[in-house]
This record gives C-alpha cells, sequence and structure tokens, in this order.
C-alpha cells in the first residue's frame, strides 16, 4: 500500500468518525439508552450487517430503528411479523396489469434502507426465510427474476424475550446472519424521568432532523471496508473463534461467518475511532454482541445458568491478545 492511499484512508476514516459522532448525538436525543448500545447500532450499518434486538416491550426499539433511519435521511419500512403473514407480504409480488395485459411486480416493505421488523419470531419459518436472501444479497427473488436493493439496507429485527406462546423461535443458522444483537435495558431514573416528559409534551422523534445523508453512510461503508488489518489481528479473530469450539461449555462454537462479521465490526469502530487499522481493543469491544447469540449451550451449561453473553466474554478474556 503506497504512502498515497494509506493517506486518502485516513482522511476517510476520520471522516467517518465524524459521521458516527454526529449519528450518535442524534440518537441520544431521542433514545434514551447507553452510548455504546447506539453506537454498535451505527457501527452495524457501516458494517453491512442487520442487527436483533432482544428486550422488554416499550423501552424504545421502534424508536431506535426510526431515529436512525431518519438521522441518516434514509428510507424506512416497519413490518409487523404476525402467524398469517406471507412471504409476498414481505418482499412484494407479481400482480396481473389488465391494462398492460402483463404482470407488474408490486415492491414489498423490504424495498427500503432500513426495515425494522417487529417480533420477528411470530411468524412462521417460511415467512421469515423470506428475509434470508434480502439480509445475505441485498436482492429478492419473485418468479425467477431477482430484484436488487438499494443500498445502504439493514434490517433491525426485535423480538421479546418473556413471551414465547404462540412463537417461531429463529433457527440458529437464521440467528447467525444477523450480525449483532444487543438490548436497551430501562434508562437510569432521571433519563426515564425526561423520557416520560418529552414524549407526552413534544416527542423527541418529531423534532430529529437528519445530520448526514446517503452519501455520507456508502462513504463511510466504504472507509470501513478500507481498514487495514494487520495479520496478527486477523490470527486473534481466529483464535476466538476457536477457543468457542473447543469450549465444553458449548455445543457448538462460532463459525467462520461470525468471525467474517466480527471482523467487520471492529474495523466498523475503528473507523469510528478515526483510524484506518484495526486494533485488538476493537475486536473486545465488539466481540459479545457479534457471538453470543450465535454460541449454542451445552445442556451442562444451560442448567448452571450460563449465557452466550458470558460464554463469549469468557472466550475473549482467555484468548492471548497479539502485542
Amino acid at each position: 500500500m503506497n504512502d498515497g492511499t494509506r493517506a486518502g484512508e485516513a482522511v476517510a476514516s476520520v471522516a467517518a468518525a465524524d459521521v458516527v459522532e454526529r449519528v450518535v448525538a442524534n440518537l441520544e436525543f431521542a433514545v434514551k439508552a447507553p452510548r455504546a448500545t447506539l453506537e454498535l447500532c451505527v457501527l452495524c450499518l457501516l458494517a453491512e450487517g442487520h442487527l436483533i434486538i432482544e428486550d422488554f416491550p416499550g423501552v424504545g426499539k421502534t424508536m431506535l430503528a426510526k431515529s436512525l433511519a431518519r438521522s441518516l435521511h434514509l428510507s424506512f419500512s416497519r413490518l409487523q411479523f404476525t402467524p398469517d403473514l406471507l412471504p409476498t407480504d414481505v418482499t412484494g409480488v407479481n400482480v396481473f396489469n389488465q391494462k398492460e395485459n402483463e404482470f407488474e411486480f408490486k415492491p414489498g416493505p423490504v424495498f427500503a434502507n432500513v426495515l425494522l421488523v417487529d417480533e420477528i419470531n411470530r411468524a412462521s419459518p417460511k415467512t421469515q426465510s423470506a428475509l434470508l436472501e434480502a439480509m445475505q444479497e441485498a436482492q429478492v427473488t419473485i418468479d425467477g427474476t431477482s430484484y436488487a436493493l438499494q443500498l445502504p439496507f439493514l434490517v433491525v429485527a426485535t423480538q421479546n424475550p418473556i413471551e414465547y406462546e404462540g412463537t417461531y423461535p429463529l433457527p440458529e443458522a437464521q440467528l447467525d446472519r444477523f450480525t449483532a444483537r444487543l438490548s436497551l435495558g430501562y434508562p437510569p431514573l432521571a433519563e426515564e424521568a425526561r423520557m416520560l416528559a418529552e414524549q407526552t409534551t413534544a416527542p423527541p422523534l418529531d423534532r430529529l432532523e437528519a445530520v448526514a445523508h446517503h452519501d455520507d453512510v456508502l462513504a463511510s461503508i466504504e472507509a470501513a471496508r478500507a481498514v487495514y488489518v494487520e495479520e496478527s489481528v486477523g490470527r486473534y479473530v481466529v483464535s476466538i473463534l476457536r477457543h468457542t469450539r473447543g469450549s465444553q461449555k458449548l455445543a457448538l462454537g462460532a463459525s467462520p461467518r461470525a468471525g467474517i462479521a466480527l471482523l467487520r465490526m471492529a474495523k466498523a469502530r475503528a473507523v469510528a475511532g478515526g483510524r484506518d487499522y484495526v486494533l485488538p481493543e476493537d475486536v473486545q469491544a465488539v466481540g459479545v454482541a457479534v457471538l453470543a447469540h450465535r454460541l449454542i449451550l451445552a445442556p451442562e451449561a444451560r442448567t448452571v445458568g450460563l449465557t452466550g453473553a458470558e460464554v463469549a466474554q469468557d472466550a475473549l478474556d482467555q484468548t492471548p491478545v497479539p502485542v
């Protein structure tokens, strides 16, 4: 890599860091959640990934997705998953146009930059799988014809961790398609009191304005792609994955796709820090959010109450850090 290319990437990283800072600050105005959690949402977008939020009702999951789209001037679509929802309700359908005497495609809600899928585990597996091609390849195929989705494309799925009646839990293979999983939690007392006052007078979302635009997002994504990963850091990521695969606490460890997601998120975090290279600290900071939902616990670990997050943190703690 020549000096001119490296200097250009450094400038792009600084510009992307500014975009991340403005968007996170804007999200803080509307969503009462920890700053690190809000930053993870933006990093997921820069990493070209998808996000699943598992939390209790009424903590701001929908508002977070709306605020992110509005902050970046991106198109937004919301889809409530229910047991009777069909795959074509997600992707769209061909409708016969009598005037033109031919079929024409009517796009579904998936044709948006930010797609909020509320309670993803309430729809049947057939409908859930309608998202797979869109999430993996940024396109949908209807009757043999493929339609590209406009980039950036981010799926924000939510599910309730306390209600399982009438739900269809996501298969592990589909959970693996989500780059990161997080929860918002309840806000601190003072923040919650302020939130109640705001929401009952002038909701912040109504006053939220864009602080960046479509081109800024695409440029930031390109900057994240170009971030340099030193060989020792790449081996560090692989060592973390192999640690999970050898753990007696797990029935199944992290897949290579998990490693790709982990490295992409680490690159996005490096960009958010204004750097054009990845540090081991970047990997550690996003590791639990990326790995926890991909790990399948062994029966013995479930019995003693261990969680995927604890096992993921254990893997990060025990894997030697390159120096």
